[in-house]
C-alpha cells in the first residue's frame, strides 16, 4: 500500500481575491461559493507587515463592481464579501481582514498582476485570467511568483478544488479500508461495522459507508435505521466536488461515528461519478473511512476501490467459500492496490488460514472466530464490536493499532 501524506496544511482560512475586473470577480465569487469559501476582495495588495516597493495604489478609491464597503474598515459588503475600504487603507494595513501574507490562498486577476509585482514572495498565489492567446501572461506570472496560471472557464474545476482544499484543510487524508465478502454470508458487513465502531471508540474521526445497495443496511447493524440524516439516494445527483465538512455534518451520527447507508425505499442507482465524489469527500475529512463493498465489481464499485488504501476480503474457512472468493478476488485486484484476507471461523482439517490466503494469492490479515450470540445482540441494538473483550473487537483493535500506529499508515 502506498505511503500516505504526512503532515497537514492549515485550513479554514479565507482566500484573498485581487482584481478590478467585474466579470472576473463575479466568476471568482461564484467559484468560491461552490467551494464553500467566503473570500476577502481587494483591488490591490492588502499589507499586514508594512510597505513594499512596487505595489502601487492605482486602484485605491474604487471598488470592483458589485462589492461595496462599510466606512471605518474592511467589512462585509452587499454581496457578503469582505472588501477593502476606500482610500489609502486599501493598500495599507488590512484591519481585521486577510493580508497578502496571511491569506491561505491568493487569486490575482490578470488585470491586477502588474500592481502586485512588488509583493513579498509566498506560496499559494495563482494568476487567473481568460485570454488564451496572450503570451505575456506567463511573464506576469513569474513577476508575481504565481504557482500556476489558471485560465477560465477551462480551469474552473481545478480552481474550485484548490479553494475547497483551503476551506477544508488539505491535511492527511483518511485511511480508507474496504471490506468485501469472498462469498455470500461471509460476514463482511459485520466486520466493516465492527471496524468502524472500534475506530470511533479509539477516538478516530470515522465515517462508515455502505457501498452495497442490496445489503441489509449498515444503519440497521448500528441500530439507527430511523436516525435523521442523508442517505445514498440524496447524493445520487451529485456532480463535481462534494464538500467534506458538509458531507460529514449531513450524515446520521451513531455510536460516535457517521454512517452513509441506503434508505428503505425503491432502489436508487448511484452513478459512478457521484460515488467517486462522495468517497473522495469522506477521505478528505481525515481519520478513518470504512466501506462495506458488494461482491460484484461494477463501474461504481471500481470508483470506490480505486480510492481505498486497503481491501479486506472476508473468507469463511471452507473449501467452497475459498473457491468463490477466488473469483471475487480476481475482480477486486483489477482495481484495488492492496487486498488482504481475513479468515472467518475454523478451517477444516488439512486447511489453515495461511493456506487459504496462499490459495487466494493475498497476504493474511488475520483470523476472526465466529462470535456466538452476536446476531441476537445486534437485534437488541448492540452493534458489532461494541464488546471490547470479544474476539471481533480484539481483531479490530489490533488491526487499527497496526494500521494507524505505522508512520505510513500501512498495516503490518
Amino acid at each position: 500500500m502506498p505511503n500516505r501524506t504526512v503532515g497537514a496544511v492549515p485550513g479554514g482560512g479565507r482566500p484573498l481575491i485581487i482584481t478590478e475586473d467585474p466579470l472576473l470577480l463575479d466568476d471568482l465569487l461564484r467559484l468560491c461559493a461552490a467551494a464553500g469559501a467566503e473570500p476577502h476582495v481587494h483591488h490591490t495588495v492588502p499589507e499586514q507587515i508594512g510597505g513594499f516597493g512596487d505595489a502601487g495604489a492605482s486602484g485605491a478609491g474604487r471598488l470592483p463592481s458589485g462589492v461595496s464597503a462599510r466606512s471605518g474598515g474592511g467589512g462585509a459588503g452587499a454581496s457578503g464579501v469582505n472588501s477593502a475600504p476606500d482610500g489609502a487603507e486599501a493598500v495599507g494595513r488590512s484591519r481585521g481582514g486577510t493580508g497578502w501574507e496571511s491569506a491561505p490562498l491568493v487569486l490575482v486577476g490578470d488585470d491586477a498582476a502588474r500592481r502586485v509585482r512588488g509583493a513579498p514572495r509566498r506560496d499559494g498565489v495563482f494568476l487567473v485570467g481568460r485570454d488564451l492567446d496572450d503570451p505575456g501572461v506567463w511573464q506576469r506570472a513569474v513577476e508575481i511568483g504565481a504557482e500556476e496560471v489558471l485560465r477560465l472557464p477551462d480551469a474552473e474545476s481545478r480552481l474550485v478544488d484548490r479553494i475547497a482544499d483551503v476551506v477544508e484543510g488539505a491535511g492527511r487524508p483518511a485511511l480508507a479500508v474496504g471490506v468485501i465478502g469472498g462469498s455470500g454470508g461471509a460476514g463482511a458487513s459485520t466486520l466493516a461495522c465492527a471496524l468502524a465502531v472500534r475506530a470511533a471508540r479509539a477516538g478516530e474521526r470515522t465515517i462508515l459507508i455502505d457501498g452495497d445497495p442490496l445489503g441489509g443496511g449498515m444503519d440497521v447493524l448500528l441500530g439507527g435505521e430511523g436516525a435523521e440524516g442523508l442517505r445514498w439516494p440524496d447524493f445520487a445527483g451529485s456532480r463535481g466536488r462534494v464538500g467534506a465538512g458538509a458531507l460529514e455534518e449531513s450524515l446520521p451520527e451513531l455510536h460516535a461515528l457517521r454512517v452513509l447507508s441506503w434508505d428503505r425505499g425503491d432502489r436508487v442507482v448511484v452513478p459512478p461519478a457521484a460515488m467517486r465524489s462522495v468517497v473522495a469527500a469522506a477521505r478528505r475529512r481525515g481519520g478513518v473511512v470504512v466501506v462495506d463493498l458488494p461482491r460484484r465489481v461494477d463501474e461504481a464499485v471500481a470508483e470506490v476501490l480505486a480510492q481505498l488504501d486497503l481491501v479486506l476480503m472476508v473468507v469463511p474457512g471452507e473449501l467452497r467459500a475459498v473457491a468463490a472468493a477466488g473469483r471475487v478476488a480476481a475482480g477486486v485486484r483489477m482495481v484495488a492496490r492492496d487486498v488482504r484476507v481475513v479468515v472467518r471461523g475454523r478451517c477444516p482439517d488439512g486447511l489453515d488460514a495461511e493456506a487459504v490466503a496462499d490459495l487466494l494469492g493475498a497476504p493474511l490479515a488475520g483470523v476472526v472466530p465466529v462470535e456466538v450470540g452476536l446476531p441476537g445482540r445486534v437485534a437488541e441494538g448492540e452493534p458489532p464490536g461494541a464488546r471490547g473483550r470479544s474476539a471481533l473487537a480484539r481483531f479490530c483493535d489490533g488491526f487499527w493499532q497496526r494500521a494507524l500506529g505505522s508512520a505510513q499508515g500501512v498495516p503490518a
